[in-house]
């Protein structure tokens, strides 16, 4: 089956929130007017969140649910969501049905021109002073250390799925979302930024901001910083596929 978008939804524990953040992205496949699939990945999930995805699948035939016995980190679900996935596009959206998917795939027509959709949050006041000081150090530190002038790095990012073949990721857990842009735009992949909103979350607590989270993220960023200014020396190579590729044979 052609699926136009591939939606990756990694969920540990989400029981409350599962099925909003499903609605919410077949919601928006029919107001967009999208042919799309949704992959659920449930990693390793004590409560009902796998029960709940299984119910909905027989009502969206266009669900995927991949399933692991213990918790591989966000990252690792997203790569596997990724490469089992059918779209030509691909975007994830965490189970926690923190974000509305409408507000990236609004952006769909975009990927004419470029291979990257990167969205930054401008309801920022959803979040809490001390998250909002996180996010705004966080930035600096890797648009200061790559040469990169970023808004966010951590948001429900839009990528042609060709680009990301010749990629490889390290990072198991929340880094990769940084580690992913850092890669594909030092490939010299075109991009656009666009405005996003965020809404507050339904149930539980992020976790994002724990001693755990926080370890491989520095893990990720000291790895990444050696693959690209050690290790990736050799020319980038440009898929052909690729609306960067077709724009340089224009010009």
């Amino acid at each position: 089956m052609y699926y136009k978008v591939s939606v990756i939804m990694p969920a540990l524990n989400e029981e409350n929130n599962i099925s909003t953040a499903i609605e919410n992205v077949v919601k928006s496949f029919m107001q967009l007017d999208i042919l799309g699939e949704i992959v659920v990945i449930n990693d390793g999930s004590t409560d009902r969140t796998r029960t709940i995805v299984e119910s909905l699948i027989g009502k969206y035939p266009f669900i995927q649910l991949i399933c692991h016995d213990k918790p591989k980190g966000i990252g690792a679900s997203c790569w596997e969501g990724i490469w089992k996935s059918k779209g030509e596009m691909v975007t994830w959206l965490p189970g926690d049905a923190e974000n509305d998917a409408f507000e990236i795939l609004r952006y769909l027509p975009l990927m004419e021109h470029v291979d990257i959709v990167i969205p930054f949050i401008y309801n920022r006041n959803v979040r809490s002073w001390k998250r909002r000081m996180l996010s705004k150090f966080y930035k600096g530190i890797i648009n200061l250390s790559f040469g990169m002038l970023l808004n966010y790095m951590n948001g429900t990012v839009l990528y042609r799925k060709s680009v990301l073949q010749n990629i490889t990721l390290k990072s198991s857990g929340f880094f990769y979302q940084t580690e992913l842009l850092i890669k594909c735009i030092k490939s010299g992949y075109l991009y656009a930024e666009v405005p996003c909103a965020l809404s507050p979350r339904l149930s539980g607590k992020s976790k994002a901001l724990t001693f755990k989270s926080l370890r491989k993220i520095i893990r990720g960023y000291l790895t990444t910083m050696a693959f690209v200014y050690i290790f990736d020396t050799k020319n980038k190579h440009i898929v052909p596929d690729s609306a960067t590729a077709s724009r340089h044979k224009q010009l």
